[in-house]
């Protein structure tokens, strides 16, 4: 993909394109028109990674045109990037070049911040790391009052801890997320927040029990939960799960249970497949299902995952990827319509488009 040109004037024109191409494509299913969440033209992304290019001296962070990929283009201001990896990309790229001890082998640097505005920053190299450049790491992070991890081949360096805790306003709670170095985190926090606003919005007043799958740290589920009676989740990663645990307690959800399994694995045990170990203190018949979540990767639903979503009177969807959501609402066609339909631009000036729809069984609707 190429690399995006930031401008805040064409970006009301850039997001009416998307929204044309989303209208095409579901042409004929029966989708409604989508609500359209916009992002914030500027300053929109929690995370940011760069290369670090070494050249006469000098370093400086790099990004890659699709086009040319040898060639790198030096970066000195991204404006997509949240204000508190802005406020400190020049200055730490200044103090980084100024020590031998952490400019040297530096392959890339990574930031992750929140909307509560905490920062970390990784560093990744091609050396191992010794007691010089911790000291060093050390004095950087306490400068710039940022959480910092060293990282090499078979080594990570964690100064003080390797999470981030977000926090934010839902629907007059206030949210809490442990967002860990390395794990999957939402990159647009503000689009974010309207996608779990949507999701909630089309849930009020389902009712029964949900079942969520791909929950990653309970991202959804801990805005979700409060509008069913229980929740069973389900994860594969497990650095995720740990988080997800955290994130239920900090925010007080206690009618989540959650379970580190594979969409086809809990498709199967529902299916009444083989016994699971991991889901030895799950009593499924229990449950009364009326929704299934789903926000998987861009693959979308495999048959297995399909099948089970036929079961469910209600569907709430999530994807990052519209044809493969296109096809998996043609598939359950024959089961379900379209009830309901958004769009959220998790990535301004690209093509990328976050969608979402609400289905429901057609008996149920009629």
């Amino acid at each position: 993909m190429p690399l995006p040109i930031i401008d805040p004037a064409n970006y009301s024109a850039q997001l009416d394109e998307k929204l044309a191409r989303f209208r095409a494509d579901f042409a004929g299913l029966e989708v409604p028109e989508p609500e359209v969440f916009a992002s914030a033209p500027l300053h929109y992304r929690l995370r940011a990674e760069f290369r670090i290019w070494h050249q006469d001296g000098r370093l400086d962070y790099a990004m890659f045109d699709s086009a040319d990929p040898k060639t790198p283009v030096a970066v000195s201001d991204f404006p997509a990037a949240a204000e508190p990896i802005c406020r400190v990309m020049r200055p730490l790229r200044e103090r980084l070049q100024a020590s031998d001890a952490l400019r040297r082998r530096l392959f890339q640097v990574e930031f992750l911040s929140t909307l509560s505005g905490e920062l970390m920053v990784s560093l990744i190299y091609h050396r191992p790391l010794d007691a010089q450049w911790e000291a060093a790491a050390r004095e950087l992070a306490a400068e710039f009052g940022l959480q910092l991890i060293g990282r090499s081949r078979k080594q990570k360096i964690v100064l003080e801890r390797d999470w981030l805790l977000e926090e934010f306003e839902l629907d007059r709670r206030v949210l809490r997320y442990r967002q860990i170095e390395g794990s999957f985190t939402q990159p647009n926090g503000g689009v974010n927040r309207q996608m779990l606003g949507w999701a909630r919005r089309q849930a009020v007043g389902i009712g029964g029990d949900l079942l969520e799958l791909y929950c990653g740290n309970g991202n959804f589920t801990i805005a979700l939960a409060p509008l069913f009676g229980r929740v069973l989740a389900t994860e594969v990663s497990k650095s995720s799960v740990g988080a997800a645990h955290y994130n239920l307690e900090a925010n007080g959800v206690d009618n989540v249970t959650m379970v580190r399994m594979s969409s086809d694995e809990i498709s199967d045990a529902i299916a009444g497949g083989r016994v699971y170990r991991r889901m030895k203190d799950v009593d499924l018949a229990s449950y009364r299902f009326s929704t299934l979540f789903v926000d998987p990767p861009r693959s979308g639903l495999d048959e297995a995952t399909l099948a089970l979503a036929r079961g469910f009177d209600h569907i709430l969807y999530i994807s990052c990827n519209p044809q493969t959501l296109r096809d998996n609402v043609a598939a359950l066609g024959d089961s379900h319509a379209v009830a309901a339909a958004a769009v959220f631009d998790q990535f301004p000036y690209t093509h990328h488009l976050e969608c979402g729809l609400l289905l429901r069984r057609r008996e149920a609707a009629a």
